[in-house]
């Protein structure tokens, strides 16, 4: 179904528009979600004419291997507007163009701003589109924003007040482009379509839940990020606690963006508070040295561009969440993030109790085949491989009754992954039919901030030991003495099969 809109990017000359935004929305033009009804106005301080605007535009989806006149009807759509965000002048010729864009297109007055540059200036333009008189009341105005969204729960509230003044919060959507993958939309439908699950989705069955973003990159030229970011700040208070409310809430009364985000709040709402004390006991911090992996050195984070030499930011977390309430009570929710790690992968590893009685737990001396029997562990596969496995124990054939893992496993094939919406795609697509069910409330990123501040405010008091992990390891030590300490162990352990082969020597 066609959707009628203008577009107004702010920061349309930048690395996200022409690697993400303009690719999505050209998927979207070409599969008839958009077709003539709709403009797009990219604004930044360089001075480029429409025609140059529009070869960029072409530039950006040859990817996607448009035909001529796919990328000429495409691209037409597209007007420049060189802009000072802070100049109030600029924002009169912005609702001018605006106006025109409106009338010749036939758009309805429906209007979405998405705001892809540095979140210093996101109260200013907000502000400034009021003031000038750029929101139209005819249709809808709806705001997109990047994170980071603040620094901590300071910023973060002063920010909500300010674009608060101009927008309603259904009309906000603060992009986290990890709601928009494939694998975490279907945490829901893993859980609640199958009753195997559902039914079994508590703390009577369920040991621990384990929650890995790994990266092997390291933080290549986004060094001066990191230093005022981090991993904390950069993964945990957002992608991470994220996918835990996912994997912890409670079954919506409906499948609808108002009903999920209530129970996303809940589960947010009921994660243990940690004192400073409780802090250094359950989570911990890496940096990476310098490393090699199957022959490829690595060179230490404090050795890239823009990073200090004696740099104290943290490139990987650990830790483990406590949820206080009847469902998960007792249950660790362990997680990890970082760079330079073994392998780039993101999944989630539900680790199920043992049976009561194991009758194969016995030690039979007659039967030397007898053997313990391995956990049932369910995996949900994000990225780079999408799909999930069940680990399950079934009997070695022969004499006995040795038992032996055997894995239920489905993953997408590439051609579908390949072929499936990208996830900045279908952002935007639901934010043009006003669905914010991916996307963060800001009852959400409040209670991700009191939590990961407490967090960071105890780290504050410690100088850390650093650089404490090799790069190309899945990090610290003490990322796993954290699980053995409650006698539990990391599912996923990528580098045993390079050390196997004597390709890590850590």
């Amino acid at each position: 179904m066609e959707q009628t809109a203008l577009f107004t990017i702010f920061g349309g000359t930048g690395d996200l528009a022409k690697r993400k935004l303009y690719p999505s929305l050209f998927r979207l033009f070409k599969k008839g979600s958009l077709d003539y009804r709709f403009a797009v106005i990219g604004t930044a301080r360089r001075e480029w004419t429409d025609d140059y605007y529009r070869e960029v535009v072409k530039e950006s989806i040859q990817e996607l291997n448009p035909t001529s006149d796919e990328a000429f009807a495409f691209a037409s759509h597209f007007y420049y507007l060189s802009h000072d965000v802070n100049d109030a002048a600029h924002y009169n010729e912005l609702r001018e163009l605006s106006n025109t864009l409106d009338e010749k297109y036939k758009l309805k007055g429906n209007r979405l701003y998405y705001l892809a540059m540095s979140p210093q200036f996101f109260g200013t333009i907000v502000s400034h589109l009021k003031d000038q008189s750029v929101l139209t009341d005819t249709g809808f105005n709806r705001l997109v924003i990047e994170k980071p969204f603040g620094s901590d729960l300071k910023t973060a509230t002063i920010l909500n007040e300010q674009i608060t003044t101009a927008f309603a919060e259904e009309d906000i959507f603060r992009i986290d482009h990890y709601l928009g993958k494939e694998m975490v939309q279907n945490i829901a439908v893993i859980r609640f379509a199958n009753n195997i699950f559902e039914s079994l989705w508590n703390n009577r069955y369920i040991e621990n839940v384990q929650v890995t973003f790994a990266e092997s990159l390291g933080v290549e030229d986004r060094g001066g990020y990191y230093e005022n970011s981090g991993a904390l700040r950069d993964m945990v208070q957002n992608h991470i606690l994220q996918v835990v409310a996912l994997l912890a809430m409670e079954v919506p009364t409906s499948f609808s963006d108002k009903s999920i985000r209530q129970e996303k709040i809940k589960v947010l709402e009921a994660i243990r508070r940690y004192d400073k004390t409780e802090v250094m006991k359950n989570f911990t911090r890496g940096q990476y040295a310098a490393g090699s992996l199957d022959d490829k050195e690595f060179i230490a984070y404090r050795d890239e561009p823009n990073v200090a030499s004696d740099s104290n930011v943290e490139t990987f977390v650990a830790g483990k969440f406590l949820i206080d309430n009847f469902r998960w009570s007792g249950v660790p929710f362990y997680i990890r993030t970082g760079k330079r790690m073994t392998e780039k992968g993101t999944r989630i590893n539900i680790v199920f109790k043992q049976v009561p009685v194991n009758v194969f737990n016995f030690n039979n001396e007659s039967d030397n085949n007898v053997q313990l029997a391995e956990q049932n562990v369910l995996t949900i596969y994000i990225q780079p491989t999408e799909g999930f496995s069940l680990m399950l124990n079934g009997k070695q054939i022969g004499q006995g009754f040795a038992t032996e893992p055997v894995k239920l496993d489905f993953r997408q094939s590439e051609e579908i992954t390949v072929n499936s919406p990208e996830a900045y795609e279908k952002l935007l697509l639901d934010a043009l039919h006003g669905d914010g069910t991916n996307f963060s409330h800001w009852d959400e990123v409040r209670n991700s901030w009191e939590i990961v501040d407490r967090i960071r405010v105890a780290w504050e008091h410690f100088i850390p030991s650093f650089p404490n992990y090799t790069a190309g390891t899945m990090g610290p030590n003490e990322a796993f003495d954290l699980l053995k300490a409650d006698g539990a162990r990391w599912i996923w352990r990528p580098e045993q099969w390079y050390k196997q082969r004597n390709k890590l020597d850590y």
